[in-house]
């Protein structure tokens, strides 16, 4: 661990602002290592700093984690997990790729983005989409508030957007219609 570094905390998941710096955690049952990168552009094929999670302070239970002070909403980043490459078990670990946070509110897509790169062998952190810390705390809801509901009241609809929106009956204008650009 760097120096003003700390091991961080489990929860919650994903980056979060605390006093002074980031909170990052990720979950991974299976994983042996994890490589925190943090990135100046979203098209930068390396990372301005990489932070090796120690297995043993930075990690409790399933939950790797690590706080780093300084570090401030925009900051781009990823993740490098290495771990057993077992398909038929349904591991397909490649320490080579940089890997989005799945917890992250916020994804910076490069100009040379395209999904085959995720596939190809080795480094993909040119084309790789990366997370982006954020504030959650700025976000503009435009005057929208909680409705305060029970749940015993609440009814949560689960749908895939893009199927649901891709008719033109839908009235939401996607301009996706057809197949997801590659």
């Amino acid at each position: 661990m760097r120096r003003g570094e700390s091991t961080g905390r489990s929860a919650p998941l994903g980056a979060t602002i605390v006093d002074g710096g980031v909170n990052f955690s990720l979950f991974s049952r299976t994983a042996a290592g994890v490589e925190l990168l943090f990135f100046d552009r979203g098209e930068d094929a390396r990372p301005s700093r990489v932070l090796a999670l120690d297995p043993v302070a930075n990690r409790t239970y399933h939950y790797w984690h690590t706080r780093v002070p300084g570090v401030q909403p925009g900051q781009i980043y990823g993740y490098r997990v290495s771990g057993p490459c077992d398909p038929a078990r349904g591991l397909r670990f490649d320490p080579a790729k940089v890997l989005l946070d799945p917890y992250g509110r916020e994804v910076v897509v490069p100009h040379g983005y395209t999904r085959d790169a995720a596939t190809r062998e080795g480094d993909n952190a040119a084309t790789a989409m990366k997370s982006l810390v954020v504030n959650p705390a700025l976000y503009d809801w435009e005057g929208d508030a909680p409705l305060h509901l029970p749940s015993s009241r609440t009814i949560i609809y689960e749908m895939h957007v893009r199927g649901f929106t891709r008719h033109p009956s839908s009235g939401s204008g996607n301009r996706f219609a057809g197949p997801m650009p590659a």
